[in-house]
């Protein structure tokens, strides 16, 4: 069994072991658990962080593989960014929705044929920096948004119909916690979301000649890009907050990972993998 082979399958049980890990120590009220979640999830990140570094050596020109990278680059982005948001806001709840995503994003990685395509020199840098990045921290953030409005729903159900808080509900931050970590993470995602369309845009005026071939990513894309402006405004000018604005905000998640993987897997368009 070869090197990188060794590799995948340490990344596949450590990240399995965080997603189960986490949840088991939440609901049996174990932090220990919880922390050893968080280790083996890091100790897998490291590991992903290793696998893509030999994947980008091993070329010699900045590739882009429609198959696996995408996936495995969407999986460590969202670790990347629940690390950070865990370590600057103590959110370690998110682990709910990252660990799990993370886990599913590199199986598919693996399991999905490597198509490689060469990108232009002059344009590579662009592409990866500005549109792919920005649209999978994007989703990432969102993906955290996800675990904040669906906690926050699962815990205002409980309390409006007056049921008592026991077992590992009681170890849960405030209503207003969820609300403004939901919050928070909308007001980063829709920039970058937005940021990470236009720059598929010029790409694509590059690339075919024109900013919008009316493919079907493109189309969906834009209606998601709307429904997140909506959200964004909601939030942001008319002080929404609560119920309204954690349902949006998974269902733009929803939304943005049925885009991801439905639009490109079942229709024919240029983002075909």
């Amino acid at each position: 069994m070869e090197f990188v082979n060794l590799i995948e399958i340490a990344v596949v049980a450590l990240y399995l072991s965080g997603a189960a890990l986490y949840p088991a120590g939440m609901l049996g009220r174990k932090p220990m658990l919880m922390r050893l979640a968080g280790l083996t999830a890091g100790g897998g990140f490291i590991l992903h962080t290793l696998r893509i570094a030999l994947m980008f050596a091993s070329t010699k020109h900045m590739t882009f593989t429609q198959g696996g990278l995408y996936f495995s680059l969407m999986a460590w982005v969202v670790l990347l960014v629940f690390f950070t948001i865990s370590w600057r806001k103590k959110l370690e709840f998110m682990a709910l929705a990252a660990s799990p995503l993370a886990l599913l994003l590199y199986l598919s990685s693996i399991a999905l044929p490597d198509s490689v395509v060469k990108m232009p020199d002059n344009l590579s840098g662009l592409f990866f920096t500005l549109h792919i990045g920005s649209l999978f921290v994007s989703i990432s953030l969102l993906a955290m948004a996800f675990a904040a409005g669906a906690l926050f729903l699962h815990i205002e159900k409980k309390i409006k119909t007056k049921e008592k808080l026991a077992g590992f509900r009681k170890d849960l931050p405030s209503l207003n916690t969820f609300d403004l970590a939901n919050k928070w993470a909308v007001n980063w995602g829709f920039p970058l979301y937005s940021v990470g369309l236009l720059a598929g845009f010029v790409w694509g005026r590059f690339t075919w000649g024109k900013l919008l071939t009316w493919d079907p990513k493109e189309i969906v894309s834009l209606l998601i890009w709307m429904l997140y402006a909506f959200l964004f405004h909601q939030r942001l000018a008319q002080g929404w907050r609560g119920g309204k604005a954690a349902k949006l905000a998974m269902l733009v998640f929803i939304f943005s990972i049925a885009s991801l993987v439905g639009v490109n897997f079942l229709t024919q368009s240029h983002h075909n993998f």
